[in-house]
């Protein structure tokens, strides 16, 4: 043990390295908990602003589901009409459906929104 107020290097690199693993442990937990709310509410925004589709589960079956470590928003009912819906597509007898943009403005108002939120945690 070192003189009272005299550190060994070692032991000072030791007690810098045990602080940065805490903060980088206090860090991923508050960027887990933005990116969690940042979904959720990216989910919700989504249930309000889709058209409604033929029976009206496209626009309520929006929800956020966590796949290796990520939060992922997705149509749980109607997955197959986000595509069609979002880039509009072909009649059967000719002609386009327009596209209903919806996903992406939302897609972008969440992106700002985790990183505003990680600038300000760091």
């Amino acid at each position: 043990m070192a003189v009272k107020g005299v550190y060994k290097t070692d032991e000072i690199a030791q007690a810098i390295m045990d602080e940065l693993i805490r903060y980088a442990k206090v860090v991923d937990e508050d960027v887990q908990s933005l990116a969690k709310k940042v979904a959720e509410e990216g989910a919700y925004r989504l249930s309000v602003v889709s058209p409604e589709g033929a029976t009206g589960n496209y626009k309520t079956g929006w929800t956020v589901k966590k796949v290796e470590g990520k939060y992922v928003v997705h149509n749980k009912t109607d997955y197959q009409l986000t595509h069609l819906l979002e880039k509009g597509h072909a009649k059967v007898n000719g002609g386009r459906v327009d596209a209903r943009p919806h996903i992406k403005p939302v897609e972008e108002e969440m992106i700002d929104e985790f990183v505003n939120g990680i600038e300000k945690m760091v």
